[in-house]
């Protein structure tokens, strides 16, 4: 049988829909418990995609990807603005 994981240590993924709300009041909402959050994201994408023994274009293309989505989103209203107006 598998050893019982601490509701505290369980992945967002395998939290249960009744489980969410103790879930997300355990987590560290301070700003250390944020940035360690993020250092911990990054080490993973790092390990994942980029550290990797054969490397691809895989994780530098999913970057590059999401700076282009945010840099779309960041000036959508922009963009908006110029696609209704005449030029002659």
């Amino acid at each position: 049988l598998p050893a019982a994981v601490l509701l505290k240590d369980t992945k967002l993924m395998d939290v249960k829909l009744g489980q969410l709300g103790s879930w997300l009041a355990m987590r560290d909402f301070t700003p250390g418990g944020i940035l360690g959050a993020i250092r911990r994201g990054h080490e993973r994408y790092y390990n994942k995609y980029i550290n990797v023994r054969k490397g691809g274009l895989g994780g530098l293309s999913m970057v590059l990807a999401g700076y282009v989505i945010l840099s779309y989103m960041w000036s959508y209203s922009h963009v908006k603005h110029d696609r209704r107006r005449k030029y002659h």
